[in-house]
């Protein structure tokens, strides 16, 4: 066998060697929790008093750490409101 035949061989075999270490790796699986990807798409509901704290939060103009604070302070009330007359009961 002269150079040229030999190179050709081994060539042939690293091409085969190469594709079967391809083949063989095996792609790593993608972790999909689906109640993860399902709770991203769907926006919470928002309770009646939030939504109500929140229209007086625009009525007033409040934006930033002002509105936080008024929606914290006024959740609170209208938690503390509902709460009463169960109590009363």
């Amino acid at each position: 066998m002269n150079l040229a035949s030999r190179l050709a061989a081994v060539a042939l075999v690293s091409l085969f060697a190469t594709g079967t270490a391809f083949a063989q790796t095996a792609a790593p699986a993608a972790k999909t929790d689906p109640a993860a990807t399902t709770d991203k798409k769907a926006p919470k509901e928002r309770s009646a008093e939030s939504l109500d704290c929140s229209k007086q939060a625009d009525a007033k103009g409040l934006k930033g750490k002002e509105r936080k604070k008024f929606r914290r302070e006024c959740m609170k009330e209208a938690k503390a409101g509902t709460a009463a007359p169960a109590d009363k009961k």
